[in-house]
């Protein structure tokens, strides 16, 4: 959310809907071989000592003034709750793109502390409710547009975080490390990743019955703001009819409050031209409004990914996710592991489906996706020394999977396992009440 075009801009160059499927089409996947990777981290921001407690946004607008003086490689931005996010330059390795954002994450936690804060690893906030700390025309179009849909949407925006992981769109030309088997594995191999790293199973203080109740939260907002397309063998295709066809978020304005269509597809704004006629400032606009599991951003974003535990935890998904991607046996070997699960999908776009369902619900109890995550677990790990990973990100990949996944377990059974986690800190401290 916090990748949005700034501030609004006087209408430029209208668009018609010929014009608008060209540029869509043409932008969506920029296809070459697989060499750069990249990787957003998202973190709920507590109180060190006292978790549960709120922090005054008096103290979270002093912290990230101070962080704003601090040189760091990659982006950082404020989520509208208050939630950090750190957004990786495109690197030319993984063990590039670890040491870097590592470095980062090291001098942002410095600056917190000092203040008494901590960044938390959790896929939505166990204690607090939604409250806005950024107050600014996008996020209250959002509000208001998302609010036409029950209050899922102001929890996915105030109390959820993710490990978001970048990749190449693939080669044009059919092969395993191709675009169009790309976005299939994307989807499919997307909820075996929802079930493994699953992080969320907590709201308001209590179970929620879902492993990752930030999954469940999007979900929850529509397909037409955080579905996907159908997925067939054009995937450029696919992607351009659901932009066209996804509902607009908002109208900007230069000054006030912005219009908050009610059922306006971008369609219909190039057909009817009211109120103005949409220009390619508020195309390029409205694609940052779409939140499917799998983003094509000329790049392929993977979103279904729970924050992690743990100062490093984001580097296990990041890890396992380019190995299965980027090596050519790992990818083939996740490819066979996962077919057998799309039947589960029923040809329905993620993560409107029962697979994504079960996956978000019950994780790794669920046994083909277990044997699943087994499979690539494993392949991922054989393929980490061929893409030059360091011992330490090998090990971490194999310490999961020994911990979690050959277990049917992920981070939220953890979490269902300690009942008093409500009074413990983001490091299982025990804290005051």
């Amino acid at each position: 959310m916090s990748d949005a075009v700034s501030g609004c801009v006087q209408p430029r160059t209208t668009v018609t809907e010929a014009e608008v499927e060209a540029l869509v089409h043409g932008i969506c996947f920029k296809t070459g071989p697989p060499r750069r990777l990249g990787v957003e981290v998202e973190w709920l921001v507590h109180e060190m000592h006292a978790p549960r407690l709120p922090v005054a946004p008096e103290r979270l607008e002093a912290a990230y003034a101070a962080l704003r003086t601090v040189p760091l490689r990659s982006a950082l931005t404020v989520e509208p709750g208050g939630q950090l996010e750190l957004s990786s330059l495109p690197a030319a390795s993984l063990t590039e793109c670890v040491g870097a954002v590592s470095a980062d994450l090291d001098a942002v936690r410095a600056v917190l502390r000092e203040d008494g804060l901590a960044l938390v690893g959790l896929g939505h906030d166990p204690w607090h409710t939604p409250r806005r700390f950024l107050r600014q025309p996008r996020y209250d179009a959002m509000e208001a547009c998302l609010d036409r849909t029950g209050t899922a949407g102001r929890f996915m925006m105030c109390t959820s975080a993710s490990v978001q992981v970048c990749l190449d769109a693939g080669h044009e030309e059919p092969s395993p490390l191709g675009h169009v088997r790309r976005w299939w594995l994307a989807h499919h191999l997307g909820a075996v990743l929802l079930a493994a790293f699953a992080n969320s199973p907590l709201a308001r203080d209590r179970p929620t019955g879902w492993r990752s109740t930030r999954q469940l939260r999007w979900t929850q907002i529509g397909t037409g703001r955080a579905g996907g397309p159908p997925l067939d063998s054009d995937p450029r295709g696919a992607w351009t009819r659901h932009v066209l066809d996804a509902p607009v978020m908002c109208v900007r304005r230069d000054g006030g409050p912005w219009d908050v269509p009610e059922g306006m597809t971008f369609r219909e704004w190039t057909r009817n031209r009211t109120p103005r006629a949409p220009t390619r400032e508020d195309l390029d606009y409205h694609l940052t409004t779409l939140f499917p599991p799998v983003r094509p951003r000329g790049h392929l974003e993977l979103r279904m990914i729970d924050a992690q535990p743990g100062d490093d935890g984001w580097i296990v998904p990041l890890a396992v996710t380019a190995a299965l991607f980027d090596d050519a046996e790992a990818t083939e070997t996740a490819y066979r592991a996962v077919k057998s699960l799309a039947e589960r999908a029923l040809g329905l776009p993620a993560p409107h489906n029962p697979l994504y369902r079960d996956a978000a619900r019950y994780a790794l109890t669920d046994p083909e996706l277990r044997e699943a995550a087994v499979t690539c677990f494993t392949a991922a790990l054989a393929a980490l020394p061929r893409l030059g990973a360091t011992t330490g990100i090998t090990d971490a990949a194999a310490g999961y999977l020994e911990r979690y996944v050959l277990r049917g377990r992920c981070p939220a059974d953890d979490l269902l396992d300690a009942p008093d986690l409500a009074s413990r800190g983001p490091h299982g401290r025990e804290t005051r009440p």
